[in-house]
């Protein structure tokens, strides 16, 4: 078979003082951290949409580099780029990975033809799975690109709209099935709306409810036992998409009774346009026990769109890798890459760099996480922060065995003094210390 990616060897573990652009320096997949294989902490998956499709173009300009595997006819085309993805896939030592329908198979003008196009190339892909042993991580419906949605998809006003999600959502299932996924993201594109004007908010969340019931119904009597993820994005393509945040989707959950069945997959770059910090939205997931996987990609802080960037930022993944550690891995998910290349980084070599880089940065988290727990400083200042409620009136608060009456006599006895500090430069300082120890 063709090789797509000669000057790109299989990346192997060469240690810190590395210099080999081509070679992990920090992601050891046998190392142990707390007991488990980092590869057993750190599950990679490979996202098809930026990893094999992207090209370089953004809203200002078309494409800058090649992503047609050097054929012309469609269907020649999305298998050379299957062919191309489990190659890099092999040599950079991905164990998953993710996709939307339209990312694998080659373009479809109806939904009939996505059909029978995604049926074709899942054959194709369990093929190369069955000979890599790469397992799929989950799968996804693209219900924002063509025209029919653009009014929303399980939310449009227009039930056509309605019925033609539920049609390519029934199919990214089957095909999620087929491939063996152990998982299925809703992903709403434009589930959401831009302006209340002409918006019945009330009935578009019902209709999403009654959609997202009708899969899950499905699958689960097609042999589906694996997780469905809800992914929060605050706004793009709509100005305010129904799963703004992790504490949105929550409300959604809870109030349509979805806990058993759907978990979250939250990333880093939806985090930041949301307003809050990647580990805000895994710690809010995780306390309630809705934490499923993550999409590992980081914002640039200083445009205001979504940059999906590769992770390069240690302290911000060490405490994602934080958060991870502390609900006891990823359970029900992966560590999805849902990065892509800079537009001028137009070398084949960049993409394989990107990953490296990722992985890296990831290994660097994972372990400073481990630093950080098994240092015990910053636990403790938490667990004492809140010690007032260990015995006295702070326990009898947390049992639920007092009352305001019983407050109001304990403040009024109290005299006014200073509280303490919070210490955050101090906490900070400990990690700055734990990194480059």
């Amino acid at each position: 078979m063709k090789e797509y990616y000669p000057n790109i060897p299989k990346i192997e573990y060469e240690g810190p003082a590395s210099k080999n652009i081509l070679a992990f320096k920090h992601y050891n997949k046998d190392e142990k951290v707390m007991g488990k294989r980092m590869s057993e902490h750190l599950k990679f998956a490979f996202a098809f949409w930026h990893g094999m499709n992207y090209d370089g173009t953004d809203m200002f300009g078309g494409g800058t580099y090649d992503r047609t595997f050097g054929q012309k006819e469609s269907r020649e085309k999305a298998k050379a780029r299957i062919n191309a993805a489990f190659e890099l896939m092999q040599k950079t030592g991905f164990e998953y990975f993710c996709f939307h329908d339209v990312d694998i198979c080659e373009p479809s003008a109806n939904l009939a033809e996505l059909k029978t196009n995604l049926l074709y190339i899942t054959d194709y892909i369990k093929e190369h799975m069955a000979k890599t042993g790469i397992k799929l991580a989950w799968g996804t419906a693209n219900l924002f690109g063509a025209a029919r949605y653009q009014h929303g998809a399980a939310t449009s006003p227009y039930v056509e709209s309605y019925a033609a999600a539920a049609c390519q959502v029934k199919n990214a299932l089957d095909a999620t099935i087929k491939m063996g996924g152990i998982g299925y993201t809703f992903w709403g594109g434009r589930e959401g709306y831009d302006t209340l004007l002409n918006t019945n908010m009330e009935f578009e969340l019902d209709n999403l409810a009654r959609f997202y019931r009708m899969v899950i119904d499905y699958g689960r009597s097609n042999g589906f036992k694996g997780t469905f993820y809800i992914e929060p994005k605050p706004k793009e393509p709509t100005m305010h998409q129904y799963d703004f945040d992790v504490s949105t989707s929550i409300a959604f959950i809870q109030k349509y009774g979805f806990e058993s069945d759907i978990k979250l997959n939250i990333e880093g770059n939806h985090a930041s346009l949301a307003g809050h910090t990647f580990e805000h939205e895994i710690r809010v997931a995780r306390i309630n026990g809705l934490l499923g996987s993550i999409d590992a990609n980081h914002a640039e802080t200083l445009v205001g769109w979504d940059t999906d960037e590769f992770p390069k930022d240690v302290k911000s993944t060490a405490l994602v890798m934080y958060e991870i550690l502390k609900n006891n891995g990823l359970q029900y998910g992966v560590i999805n890459f849902d990065s892509k290349l800079r537009r001028p980084s137009s070398d084949e070599l960049d993409n394989a760099i990107g990953f490296i880089v990722g992985m890296d940065t990831f290994a660097l988290g994972l372990k400073l996480a481990a630093k950080i727990i098994e240092d015990g400083r910053i636990d403790e200042f938490v667990r004492n922060r809140y010690s007032g409620f260990n015995a006295g009136i702070g326990e009898k608060i947390v049992k639920g065995e007092t009352n305001l009456e019983e407050l109001e006599e304990y403040a009024l006895s109290l005299e006014e003094k200073r509280l303490p500090s919070g210490r955050q430069e101090y906490l900070n300082g400990i990690i700055n210390e734990l990194m480059f120890s």
